[in-house]
């Protein structure tokens, strides 16, 4: 069950909904990076942080013969994940922790690691793991310093000033070029690219920002206020966007969004 005011599902965690409510939009970075996937050596493909499972017809589609694994830490994801159909196997584990069980051929992960904290330990170990030839493919928001998710924590801080004492919850993504350095060995391929979405105007009157923000971002700090504080809350990030992005005479916005690519290549055996 999902609070329909808030998107927030009845566990805090994750309503599928109002997440795929902007399905194309999430979805296109993914098959951008997939894009930069070049030929892989004998293996599992991993959808490391699946979720629902979206990006996963895609990889089953480029990569028709592999064995096609998703593993995310939402039972519920994992539910919508496996009405697509295309996985041959699921698994339920904290991706921060998790390891093949044997070494892969790509570990595919999209928008998923700037949720974790310690890439220089994270990064270096998912690397490790592959198979000689191997491929890691990640893609992240990186958004955090942009003005939809600073008014989101200035708003957030103007209803519970104590809300983030002694709490991340955005670790978000390092700089770009520190992820070369975490793995020098690996042939690199890095870069950035900000997309210009047009978003819709919400039926609820939220700004659209919100709207796109609020499964995702949004979450954990929804997930930390009761109704009241709720209500406050999304009043003031309102404010914060509207003069942020203003919107247009149909409601709608142009949002533009920052994301980091990251495809990194292992040594083949001599």
């Amino acid at each position: 069950m999902t609070n329909a005011k808030s998107g927030k599902s009845e566990s805090g965690v994750w309503n599928i909904v109002a997440y795929e409510a902007f399905h194309d939009l999430r979805l296109r970075p993914a098959l951008d990076l997939l894009a930069r996937v070049s030929s892989l050596p004998p293996g599992d493909v991993i959808d490391l942080g699946c979720g629902s499972g979206a990006a996963g017809p895609a990889l089953r589609a480029r990569f028709s013969e592999r064995r096609l694994v998703g593993v995310d830490a939402s039972g519920e994801m994992l539910t919508k994940a496996t009405d697509r159909r295309v996985f041959d196997a699921l698994d339920q584990a904290d991706i921060a922790n998790w390891t093949p069980s044997a070494p892969p051929a790509l570990i595919f992960s999209n928008a998923a690691l700037h949720w974790l904290a310690d890439h220089e330990t994270l990064i270096p170990q998912l690397f490790a793991s592959l198979s000689p030839g191997g491929v890691l493919a990640i893609q992240m928001p990186a958004q955090l310093t942009r003005p939809s998710h600073q008014s989101m924590i200035n708003a957030a801080i103007s209803v519970r000033p104590d809300l983030f004492s002694g709490w991340t919850p955005f670790p978000g993504p390092l700089e770009p070029g520190v992820y070369a350095s975490l793995i020098p060995e690996a042939e690199v391929d890095l870069w950035t690219t900000e997309y210009h979405q047009r978003l819709p105007a919400s039926p609820e009157g939220a700004h659209p920002v919100r709207s796109f923000s609020s499964a995702t971002a949004g979450l954990p700090v929804l997930s930390r206020l009761n109704e009241t504080e709720e209500e406050a809350f999304n009043a003031a990030w309102d404010v914060g966007l509207d003069l942020a992005y203003p919107r247009l005479p149909d409601g709608g916005v142009w949002f533009p969004f920052r994301r980091l690519f990251i495809v990194a290549r292992k040594a083949a055996c001599a």
